[in-house]
């Protein structure tokens, strides 16, 4: 039973030093990689807000040439009303087709008032446009930038990086699954990462509070996996002091 606890801690041991170097090269890392993500989202935000201005852009001047169009055919029937009224019968004739130019007068007042606006808008939206691609240019250099930065230091240490995720599944796999588990929970709940730790100097190595000798003692004998009462973090061994 002892040769089994005590493999189990060795193997959660050996798990944790691979998990440690590995963090250690994602700390270097330090904060690239979200940087790099959230420049990625802002500049998809940009591409969209671009991609909507231009479908806006595109509306309005759809509905300047149908405001045109509704212009010439106004100006069509004034042109027809104004011949008909040449050839009316009597006043109430002429009264009603008068009636019927003042109408399209007003319609082309109108059609003439929104193809303003329209013009107004589209050089708002393009003023717009024109300062989203100019922010937009500027993160796509950040983000090269960020990049460039990120995929040196990636290039770095990805042969190392390969290599240890090599030996962690391998390390892992000597684990059962109810410890690895546990490992693996203790290491998402600790700021450092350390899920397993020795005692040293009387200490437990990852929260720093003081083991009492009995624990000390059952710790060492290695019968049955023990966490720190204080931190949660599973204790595989005690370093024995120098003098």
């Amino acid at each position: 039973m002892e040769s089994t606890v005590a493999s189990k801690l060795e193997a959660l041991l050996k798990l944790q030093t691979i998990d440690s170097q590995l963090d250690e090269i994602k700390r270097v890392r330090g904060d690239l990689p979200e940087e790099v993500q959230d420049l990625e989202d802002e500049i998809e935000g940009y591409e969209v807000r671009v991609r909507k201005f231009d479908d806006e852009v595109a509306n309005l001047n759809e509905s300047i040439v149908q405001r045109k169009q509704g212009i010439k055919d106004s100006e069509g029937l004034i042109r027809k009303y104004e011949e008909q009224q040449e050839n009316v019968r009597n006043n109430r004739e002429y009264d009603a087709i008068t009636k019927e130019v003042e109408l399209q007068k007003l319609e082309i007042q109108i059609n003439e008032k929104k193809i303003r606006e329209a013009i107004y808008q589209i050089e708002q939206k393009n003023t717009e446009i024109e300062g989203t691609k100019h922010r937009l240019e500027e993160r796509r250099k950040d983000l090269d930038n960020k990049k460039k930065e990120l995929n040196q230091i990636v290039g770095e240490s990805e042969e190392e990086e390969t290599q240890l995720e090599q030996e962690r599944n391998k390390a892992a796999e000597n684990i059962e699954v109810r410890l690895l588990s546990a490992y693996t929970r203790i290491r998402g709940n600790v700021r450092n990462g350390l899920a397993v730790v020795t005692v040293k100097r009387d200490a437990c190595g990852g929260c720093f509070n003081t083991v009492p000798p009995q624990r000390q003692a059952d710790i060492a004998a290695q019968k049955k996996v023990i966490v720190c009462e204080h931190c949660g973090r599973i204790l595989a061994g005690v370093e024995q002091r120098v003098f």
